[in-house]
This record gives structure tokens, C-alpha cells and sequence, in this order.
């Protein structure tokens, strides 16, 4: 192609320089008129001839005519024929000088290096434009990048937390190691391998490490990257890539966020035939067309493989759908020492102590952790990361930025104390919830005036039905201490009402968790599997039954507040002898609130004793 242009370019350069000497002579000539010698004779001895310049052959000058006196003369040129002019320029007076006969090669090189650096400059412009641009000379070519098998240095110890699917993918690297095992028995390789998950799992690092893994190419780059607005594009870009690819095979092809291209055909769209369904279309073709045992693997991750067009998704394309969860903790765990490496942490680090803190975190979570705890330790003029660094990074991650200018009026502060306890005693109160860590009245993030936090000891996956309502009532417990202490109520419980309504809804709807509506799915609701979102649908119950749910949800959340009212006037004065202390210091951690705990549940008892011995009868004596 690009020898082509070349060629095409040649006859176009030629005409140009032809066209600008043909533009020389004509200018050179323009304005100037030419005479016979005698006459030239005749105005020098009727002295009209002002100026002459004399070369080999011809004699240029001036002469005044009646029409041009006043304007200087008028331009002129004619044979030599005499060899000794100079004589009759002098009898007339007339002022001359020599001039050198210009030939061909001198007004040659005198037009061609111009043209040459015109050329020059323009094919400079040309090359950055296509290099920056594409120009529409590569259009057609697909955007990958290309890494060579010395230039992919991730390996499997740097994907940490994913051992499941790791195991998934060792069979993908034996194959490009080794393709003479598997086809000498007939077996074949998936043609195409579909990483799911949630987003920041390290799906693409995954890909990267079975690349490096493999010694082989590896060719990189985004579904949006092939739709386009010029229709044919995309299709073209596809048929590049796979000419590329099994070009350099064995080699691994890795399209992230499939879902830009690979979403389902006639969804959303008028017409149904638009550049990204001919782009799919051509996707689908070349899955069909290559042989699986030249050793090219065809790589993709989505966060959305519900949308994906089910064509993706059969036997003989995507074939193989590998799982890239969110890690557990030892997941956690592993994947924070693969990031401490990067840093200089103190010994004392506890990696376990951190997995457990950080329940729920995905991969590129805890290395923003551990950059935060590593650029707080820099704030503070510390030569180590330490614990206290990254007990701070898990704050600002989870609660947000601490905003300790942030001027708040001495009421307010008070009622953020009671309902940030209020929470705190009703979660220590109740079997089953997750342990306080901290109680904080610091401003944090956009609209947190102070929070309450609890870390989970162990990883979760079911709930049963009493440690649902155990958290609805824990979360409504801010909202009862500013009733029992105030006798009135705040907008600080927003966050709260809505987290409760959310869960006592999931409970009845999806969950069949209700005694009066009984083991029935209402939750008619499209939900995105990994990014969490959904879309509330119209769901196909009467109305009476719609009217239940709402009186159950209801019920859920009035009988766990009555709890919490319960609980909080049990333990007042735990309540306002740890409020007292939480104004004074803005922060209390979970084990001084335990410790106050236990302190005012002894001077209570003592209480007790002394008042039931107070009221027994005296003796007869």
C-alpha cells in the first residue's frame, strides 16, 4: 500500500517542478520588449537609451519613448551582433555593464532546491500528521498495541488474588508453549477466552501475565477502538488485526471492554444494520475462519457479559468464560504484599490485620491504599510507611477526605456525637454484627459530618435473616438516640433511612424473608451482575399485593427501631458518659468504647447490689 502511493505520488511531483520552471521563464520575460539591433542603434544615437547591461549574445536595458518618459523607461532586449558595442556605448554616452550569460544548469539548480524543500517540508508535515492522526491512509489499519515476546515483563507472581483463574489459564500457556501436545491427539485449544468481572479485579493484568508467561506477542487494545464514524471501518480493522495476528502467531489478542463492541445486535438501535454490527459481524466471522492450531488466542474482558450478543458467547468462539472475582482475604492479603514491594514499609506492617480491614476491596483498590498510606507517610516527613498510615488510608478510602476546618456549631456537633453512638452501642448490643473499630465526629468527604465503622472479622457471602434485621436496626440506631436524647430529629439520617429501606425491601421482594407475602420472588428488576446498577422494571403484581409489600417493608423498619429505642434507653448512661468523652477527644476506637462499656456495666451492678441491700428488711434483733 504504502509503495503504491509512493508511485501515485512520483508523476504528481514532476508536474509541479515542470509547472514552476514553465513559471520562471514566462515571469522573466513578462514586461519585456523585444527589438531589432538597428533600431536599438537608432534610440542610442537619438540618445534614448538610458541603461544597458551587455552579456554574450544579448543586450538589455531602458529606453524612453513618448509614453514612458516620465515613468523611467521602458524595459527592453535584443541580439548582439557587434563584438565591440562598448565603442558605440561610449560615443553616445550611454551607461552599460556586463552580464553573465546564464545557462540551463544554473536556473535548474536555482528552481530545484526550492522544490526540493518544499518537498521536503511537506512530507515531513504529511508523516506527523499520519503518525498523530492515522491519516486516511490508515484508516483501515486496526489501533493495537504491540508488545513483543522481550517486552511483556508481568508475569503470574505479579497478578495476585486470583488463583482460580490463574489455574484456568495455565492450560492457555502449556498450549503456546508447548501446541505439538495437545494437536497430536486431536484436542484443540478455546478459541476465545472471556475474562468477567468486576471492574478492577485485574482482568487485563491477567491477560498481560498469560502474555508474558508465554513468551509470545501480545497485541492490545479496546473495543471502542474498531467503531468508528466512517461505516466499514471497524469490519476493516478486524480483518487487519487477524492478518496481523497470524502473521507473528503464536500470539495472544486482547480486547478489553468487549462490551462496546460485542453488544447485542438489534438492541437499541433504529436500523439495525449500523457500523457496529458490521463490525460485530466481522468479529464473528474471523472466530469462524482461523485455524485454533496456529496459536493464536483470542482475549477479551467485560464487567457487563449480559449485555454480550449471545453469537459471542457459543461453543467454537468465546467458548471459555473464566471468573476474575473479587479476592477474598487471603486474596487480600497477597495482593497487598505484591504492592508493599513498591514501597518502604515499616516491619511492624500487619498484612493480615489490613486484609481484614479492607472486606470487599478489589485489586486496583488496595494499590490506591497503599499509594495513599505511602503518601500520607511522605506528609508526615516519614522515612516508613507504618500502620498508622495505612489505618488512615482505610478512613479516607472508605469515609473520604478529613476535613478538620470544617466549623461546625457546638449543637450540631453534640447531635452528631449521640447518633454516631447511637449506632455503635446498638451494633456491641446485638449477637452477630460487624465489630466498631472507630467512632469519629471529623468531617469526611462530601456530606459525612462524622461516622461509625465496622470491620467485618471474616469474609461474607450469605446473610441470614436475623443479621439482616440486626443491621437495619443498627443502622437505624443514630436516628433513636436523637429521639431518646433530643426528643427530636435531624436530616443526618438520610444515608441511614435509605440503606435500611434498601435492605427491609430486599428482604420482602427478593429475598421471600416475609411471613405474610411467603416464599415469592416480586423483585422484577434488570441488575448488572458485577457493576452493581439496576433498573427498576414495573413488576407483574396487583395492586393489593404491591400495597403489602409496602406494609411489610413498613413493619420491618418500625420493628427494628422500636429495637434500637430499646437498646439505647437500656444503656443511656453508657450513651451520654461516651458522648461526653467523644466531644472532648472527636474519636473514640472500638476497644476504649469497650472499655467504657464494661467500666459503666460494673458501676451499675455495683449500683445494683447497693440498692437491693439497701431495701432488704432489718434484722429482728
Amino acid at each position: 500500500m504504502q509503495k503504491q502511493n509512493k508511485k501515485s505520488i512520483l508523476p504528481l511531483i514532476g508536474i509541479i517542478w515542470l509547472s514552476l520552471m514553465l513559471f520562471n521563464i514566462i515571469s522573466s520575460n513578462a514586461g519585456l520588449k523585444t527589438i531589432s539591433y538597428s533600431e536599438f542603434l537608432k534610440l542610442a544615437k537619438e540618445g534614448k537609451v538610458t541603461e544597458v547591461a551587455v552579456s554574450d549574445n544579448l543586450i538589455r536595458g531602458k529606453m524612453l519613448t513618448d509614453d514612458n518618459v516620465n515613468e523611467g523607461g521602458e524595459s527592453f532586449q535584443t541580439v548582439r551582433v557587434d563584438s565591440d558595442i562598448s565603442g558605440i556605448l561610449d560615443e553616445n554616452g550611454i551607461e552599460y555593464s556586463g552580464q553573465i550569460q546564464s545557462n540551463f544548469f544554473s536556473n535548474l539548480l536555482s528552481w530545484t532546491l526550492p522544490v526540493l524543500l518544499f518537498l521536503g517540508l511537506w512530507f515531513f508535515i504529511m508523516k506527523r500528521f499520519q503518525g498523530q492522526q492515522g491519516g486516511f491512509m490508515t484508516l483501515g489499519k486496526n489501533k493495537a498495541k504491540i508488545y513483543m515476546e522481550d517486552e511483556v515483563k508481568v508475569s503470574f507472581d505479579d497478578a495476585a488474588g486470583v488463583d482460580e483463574a490463574k489455574q484456568e489459564l495455565v492450560e492457555i500457556i502449556d498450549f503456546l508453549k508447548e501446541p505439538q501436545r495437545f494437536t497430536s491427539i486431536g484436542g484443540q485449544i478455546p478459541r476465545g477466552i472471556l475474562l468477567v468481572g468486576p471492574p478492577g479485579t485485574g482482568k487485563t493484568l491477567l491477560a498481560k501475565a498469560v502474555a508474558g508467561e508465554s513468551k509470545v506477542p501480545f497485541f492490545s487494545l479496546s473495543g471502542s477502538e474498531f467503531v468508528e464514524m466512517f461505516v466499514g471501518l471497524g469490519a476493516a480493522r478486524v480483518r487487519d488485526l487477524f492478518k496481523q495476528a497470524k502473521e507473528k502467531a503464536p500470539c495472544i489478542v486482547f480486547v478489553d471492554e468487549l462490551d462496546a463492541l460485542g453488544k447485542a445486535r438489534g438492541v437499541g438501535t433504529v436500523g439495525g444494520h449500523d457500523e457496529r454490527e458490521q463490525t460485530l459481524n466481522q468479529l464473528l466471522v474471523e472466530l469462524d475462519g482461523f485455524d485454533p492450531n496456529m496459536g493464536v488466542i483470542l482475549m477479551a474482558a467485560t464487567n457487563r457479559p449480559e449485555i454480550l450478543d449471545p453469537a459471542l458467547l457459543r461453543p467454537g468462539r468465546f467458548d471459555r468464560q473464566i471468573l476474575v472475582d473479587r479476592p477474598d482475604k487471603i486474596g487480600r492479603r497477597d495482593i497487598i504484599k505484591v504492592h508493599l514491594k513498591n514501597i518502604t514499609a515499616a516491619e511492624e506492617i500487619d498484612v493480615d490485620v489490613l486484609a481484614g480491614m479492607t472486606s470487599g476491596m478489589v485489586g486496583a483498590d488496595l494499590a490506591n491504599l497503599v499509594n495513599e498510606a505511602a503518601l500520607l507517610s511522605v506528609r508526615r516527613n516519614k522515612s516508613r510507611v507504618t500502620m498508622a498510615e495505612f489505618e488512615e488510608a482505610v478512613e479516607r478510602v472508605v469515609a473520604g477526605l478529613e476535613k478538620k476546618n470544617r466549623l461546625i456549631n457546638p449543637k450540631e456537633k453534640e447531635i452528631v456525637a449521640y447518633h454516631e453512638l447511637g449506632h455503635a452501642i446498638v451494633a456491641m448490643s446485638l449477637p452477630e454484627t460487624d465489630p466498631v473499630q472507630k467512632i469519629s465526629i471529623v468531617p469526611r468527604g462530601i456530606a459525612a459530618l462524622g461516622y461509625t465503622m465496622q470491620v467485618p472479622t471474616e469474609d461474607r457471602f450469605l446473610m441470614r435473616k436475623t443479621e439482616l434485621l440486626n443491621r437495619i436496626a443498627t443502622l437505624l440506631g443514630g436516628r433513636a438516640a436523637e429521639q431518646i436524647v433530643f426528643d427530636d430529629i435531624s436530616t443526618g439520617a438520610h444515608n441511614d433511612l435509605s440503606r435500611a429501606t434498601d435492605i427491609a425491601r430486599s428482604m420482602v421482594k427478593e429475598y421471600g424473608m416475609s411471613e405474610t407475602l411467603g416464599q415469592v420472588y416480586f423483585a422484577h428488576n434488570k441488575q448488572n451482575q458485577f457493576l452493581g446498577m439496576q433498573t427498576e422494571m414495573s413488576g407483574d403484581y396487583s395492586e393489593m399485593t404491591s400495597h403489602l409489600i409496602d406494609k411489610e417493608i413498613r413493619s420491618i423498619i418500625d420493628e427494628q427501631y422500636e429495637k434500637a429505642l430499646t437498646i439505647l434507653k437500656t444503656h443511656r448512661d453508657l450513651l451520654n458518659r461516651t458522648a461526653k468523652q467523644l466531644l472532648e477527644s472527636e474519636v473514640i476506637d472500638g476497644e476504649e468504647l469497650k472499655n467504657l462499656s464494661e467500666n459503666v456495666k460494673k458501676q451499675n451492678e455495683m449500683k445494683s447490689k447497693t440498692k437491693d441491700i439497701k431495701n432488704q428488711p432489718a434484722l429482728a434483733a
